[in-house]
């Protein structure tokens, strides 16, 4: 089997949820996908390959875009950096706001992000791409360099690509 099969497995493997976090919303579960070692490691690979050799650093995304992220910064060599939602981080650096399809948020970095760090960025979904460009605000404000972002999902019709249009993203619903 190749990766392209694992990939196409892996997308079969997503499970849509309707309704959740609020009515009108397909939230798009890949916990099935994370739990198949053969297609987390296809779709990781997959997401950082066209960045290859322009990163120091992972940055991921609270919640799910840390579990990709810790995957491909192990598959990497690389360190991770997490961008945590306001509030959870002892003693944040910076911090960026921002509208997602159903509410507002915040994220905070710490300041082991540093002047210099070369970053790929990675959550799992790009939706209206909001998340993803506060992020490399946070990134950018920290004195670091965005070298690419990645996402597993890219919900199609809802503009992302318009607010981060260098963005890598490997499956479309």
């Amino acid at each position: 089997m190749t990766a392209d099969d694992d990939i196409l497995r892996a997308r079969g493997l997503i499970r849509v949820v309707h309704d959740h976090p609020e009515p009108g919303i397909a939230f798009q579960d890949i916990t099935p996908l994370l739990a198949d070692a053969r297609a987390l490691r296809a779709c990781v690979e997959a997401m950082v390959a066209p960045f290859a050799g322009r990163f120091d650093v992972v940055a991921g995304l609270e919640a799910r875009g840390f579990l990709l992220a810790g995957a491909a910064a192990v598959l990497t060599g690389s360190g991770l950096i997490p961008l945590r939602k306001a509030g959870r981080l002892p003693a944040p650096a910076a911090r960026a706001d921002y509208v997602l399809e159903y509410g507002q948020a915040s994220i905070e970095v710490s300041e082991d992000l540093g002047a210099g760090d070369r970053v790929l960025v990675v959550d799992d979904v790009l939706a209206t791409g909001g998340t993803l460009a506060a992020a490399h605000r946070l990134v950018a404000a920290r004195g670091a360099s965005v070298a690419g972002s990645a996402c597993l999902l890219e919900l199609d019709g809802l503009g992302g690509r318009d607010v981060v249009p260098d963005v890598h993203t490997l499956i479309g619903v």
